[in-house]
């Protein structure tokens, strides 16, 4: 089967034959359970992560501070709780120490912390979503306030006894307020059998066993150890007459596991297999779900990665790795839906060459061929955005007599993971995938002058932040720093020139784009959370063919590279996004009679039924949509709802990142949804800083970072205060108001390792109506604007949007811009 993935870049060292992983379609695991895509401080505020980004990853759990706690100026669990049921997410675990302010947690005696207990309990049980709440009493006693990992036996003891004691204590105390609350532990940061024995003989005879069971799995040896942990647990439950206890393991991964997609899947493989509940650490910043949200609503690597895990359906199947259980190699999960014909496998965390090798696949499902759809979601960096993955390979085949089929994957990237899709064949030919040149250039193998090559993010060195390659090149302070790439592209044209790179300024920073030694650039790179905190630049470049130096060299402040990526731009940004895997509600058929053209095949949706697709945009603005559908369509987007006729274009104002589209139908067969476009400003309404009146202490204040030489500060914080712009609009409808705003608020408790940055709100009102609080979150410095979006309604003719706040500051506002949600031109 011709399904081959592109090398991309220098080749990595593949083993001499290519690896193989096993699906077999005919051994059931159960339902799948998605219960690995949560995240400790996963979110900061209401609005932080986006609504659009939170809801399509179908979030299980989360844990969060409780309400007031005072470890981190935000992340409460009842507060940002509105947003996460708001969008189907399923329960929060309530981190009950984190009511303390330092860390590791002041020890003030038990009867202090009982007085917080009651506090926090009566809180969770006064909320309409109570039963939704499980309470954790302890994080880590083994290390914090116990020293329970010692190896002497007799201050064990000690220790283990006076835990031992304070959980019936608080255990109780809980359940005397809330007698149905949920708690969950002994929340270990490392599984430890010994505690592990002792604390459930001690827990069943005492009447305090957890209704959910939690540890942590915090080192890169975990990629290697948890299925002993974990079936050590469970022969514990047995040997002790314990039913089975839901597991939450509600820190798991490293740092440099964070937002790479290939990493990931070796952690929730794992998890899914085992069927246990488990949540990303939080290593750095609150409100990005632990590390895989840009901004508050822009996909990076990893998000695509958890979109995909979301997109499972059905029953997870047996996957049968190369080396199961080994730190960083090739691991999956896979999925098979019957009732939808699909197979889905995700892969990655190796570099190299693999055969997938799909068992038993029943002809009664899929028949005698199937589609076999390839797709990689990489590595962009934390702060790094990611397009829709590019679709590499679409191709038929026919099952093999043994009932297999084999994918063989070539040239994969470490830190990619990879989505297969398997359907089935239908009549016609699928149209093959359109991969454009590509290739990747690392900065630590390009001509360095006055840089240093370091080393980041390894297995030795899990908590480092993750690097392309392990190294980057740091140290490009000096008057004469540069780094001299030597590219070779094939082909006079375009060029996209994305480079991953770290800011360390605490400001805007800038650096010296020239193309053998000629016209020289500035390329302006936002701020970052630290310089190893990786975002990513994109450019475009025009190159002819042949062999070019690519320099970066040092502008007016210390900017870190790790690599840059070229790929040849052939014509206009385009998506195509499947109808058969988008979310749906309802009981719309799938239909994959004919699997010619783009998409795998048709979802026929009827009244009652629904489609919603992930659409993302690079940037704020209109953008062409089309539906492939055989009967008129409606589209909602933002709020309102437009018909669509079959293969008619419409002009669409999508927001940076990602845009729930919903499709409904009377009766249509939906082929998929194409996008394209760059994000177009024409007819777009804009309005600097200084076209507003200002009032009650705002002010204008002068910025060479601002858009118009100014930026509105001092914006709130009173009743008074206010910012009033006056718009014009040609047309009455529902338009898009794109607020780009900045702030660095941040409370520093001088925490060990967290970056504890806090959120601006603003009061925005559209002429009498009633104003809409809206969440800013911080942009990493005062000079960087960032844009949120918001659906507003406006009259033809004057419009007043005023922003204000009477309680605290609003976000420094540099302009605003509105655009038709349905542009009719």
């Amino acid at each position: 089967m011709a399904a081959t993935l592109p090398t991309t870049g220098p080749a990595n060292a593949a083993e001499a034959d290519p690896q193989r992983l096993i699906v077999d379609l005919s051994a059931s695991e159960g339902p799948v359970m998605l219960g690995a895509n949560g995240a400790l401080y996963g979110l900061s505020d209401d609005g932080v992560p986006s609504d659009a980004a939170l809801e399509p990853l179908k979030v299980t759990s989360v844990s969060q501070k409780p309400e007031g706690g005072a470890q981190h100026p935000n992340g409460d669990a009842l507060t940002v709780s509105r947003s996460f049921f708001r969008n189907g997410g399923g329960e929060v675990l309530v981190m009950m120490q984190d009511i303390y302010a330092r860390w590791p947690y002041e020890d003030l005696g038990i009867d202090d912390y009982l007085l917080k207990v009651d506090e926090i309990v009566k809180g969770v049980a006064a909320d309409p979503n109570r039963d939704r709440f499980v309470h954790i009493p302890f994080n880590e006693p083994d290390q914090i306030w116990y020293q329970l990992g010692v190896s002497d036996q007799v201050r064990y003891e000690a220790g283990r006894d006076r835990f031992f004691k304070d959980w019936k204590t608080v255990y109780q105390r809980i359940r005397a307020i809330d007698p149905d609350a949920r708690i969950a532990g002994p929340n270990e940061a490392a599984y430890d059998s010994r505690l592990m024995r002792d604390f459930l003989a001690f827990a069943k005879r005492e009447e305090v066993l957890p209704q959910v069971m939690t540890w942590h799995e915090l080192d890169s040896g975990s990629l290697r150890d948890f299925q002993a942990h974990h079936d050590d647990y469970r022969a514990l439950e047995r040997e002790l007459g314990i039913p089975p206890l839901k597991i939450n393991i509600d820190e798991y991964a490293n740092r440099r596991d964070l937002s790479v997609p290939g990493q990931l899947v070796q952690w929730v493989s794992m998890f899914e297999r085992n069927k246990v509940y488990a949540n990303l650490a939080y290593w750095d910043a609150a409100g990005n779900l632990g590390g895989h949200v840009v901004r508050s609503n822009i996909p990076n690597g990893g998000w695509w990665f958890f979109r995909w895990y979301a997109g499972l359906t059905g029953e997870t199947v047996k996957v049968t790795p190369p080396r199961p259980d080994t730190i960083d190699t090739l691991q999956g999960l896979a999925s098979l839906d019957t009732s939808r014909r699909q197979a889905q496998v995700l892969l990655g965390g190796a570099a190299g060459d693999s055969d997938v090798v799909l068992e038993n696949v029943p002809r009664s499902v899929f028949g005698r061929t199937v589609t076999a759809t390839v797709a990689e979601a990489a590595w962009s960096g934390y702060e790094g955005r990611h397009a829709t993955p590019r679709v590499l390979a679409r191709t038929k085949v026919k099952v093999a007599d043994d009932g297999s089929v084999t994918v063989p994957l070539r040239g994969m990237q470490k830190m990619s993971a990879y989505r297969i899709v398997l359907t089935p064949g239908g009549s016609g030919t699928p149209s093959p995938a359109a991969v454009p040149w590509s290739a990747s250039y690392e900065a630590e193998d390009a001509a360095v002058t006055d840089g240093e090559v370091r080393t980041q993010g390894t297995v030795d060195h899990a908590n480092g932040y993750a690097a392309s390659g392990t190294k980057d090149v740091g140290s490009l302070n000096s008057a004469g720093s540069k780094v001299d790439f030597t590219v070779t592209v094939p082909a006079d044209g375009t060029y996209d020139l994305a480079i991953l790179y770290g800011n360390q300024s605490g400001g805007p920073a800038t650096q010296k784009l020239s193309v053998d030694g000629a016209e020289t650039w500035t390329v302006t790179y936002p701020s970052t959370e630290n310089w190893t905190y990786r975002a990513k630049k994109d450019l475009t470049l025009r190159l002819e063919a042949g062999t070019h130096t690519l320099t970066l060299a040092k502008g007016d402040a210390e900017v870190t590279l790790d690599r840059i990526d070229l790929t040849a731009r052939d014509g206009v940004p385009s998506a195509s996004y499947e109808a058969t895997l988008a979310d749906i509600s309802g009981h719309p058929a799938y239909d994959y009679s004919s699997s010619a053209g783009v998409g795998t095949g048709d979802l026929v949706l009827r009244s009652g039924d629904k489609a919603v697709f992930d659409v993302y945009a690079p940037r704020d603005g209109h953008f062409t949509v089309v539906p492939r559908a055989t009967a008129p369509v409606e589209i909602a987007l933002h709020g309102e709802t437009v018909t669509a006729a079959p293969g008619r274009p419409l002009r669409l104002y999508l927001v940076a990142g990602n845009n729930r589209v919903t499709v409904t139908s009377q009766h249509a067969a939906v082929r998929s949804l194409e996008v394209s476009g760059s994000g177009s400003s024409s007819g777009t309404l804009s309005y600097d800083a200084a076209s507003a009146v200002l009032k009650g202490g705002a002010e204008l204040v002068d910025s060479v970072h601002a858009s118009g030489g100014s930026y509105i500060g001092r914006l709130g914080n009173s009743p008074e205060s206010t910012a009033e712009f006056t718009v014009r609009a040609a047309s009455a409808g529902r338009y898009l108001l794109v607020v780009h705003y900045a702030h660095n608020d941040r409370r520093d408790n001088g925490h060990a390792y967290n970056t504890d940055i806090m959120s601006r709100t603003a009061d925005v009102a559209v002429g009498n109506a009633e104003p809409a609080k809206v969440t800013f979150k911080n942009t990493w410095s005062s000079d960087d604007y960032w844009t949120v979006g918001i659906p507003v309604v406006l009259r033809k003719g004057s419009n007043q949007v005023t922003f204000g706040n009477a309680a605290a500051w609003a976000p420094d506002i540099d302009r605003i811009e509105l655009g038709r949600v349905v542009d009719g031109r």
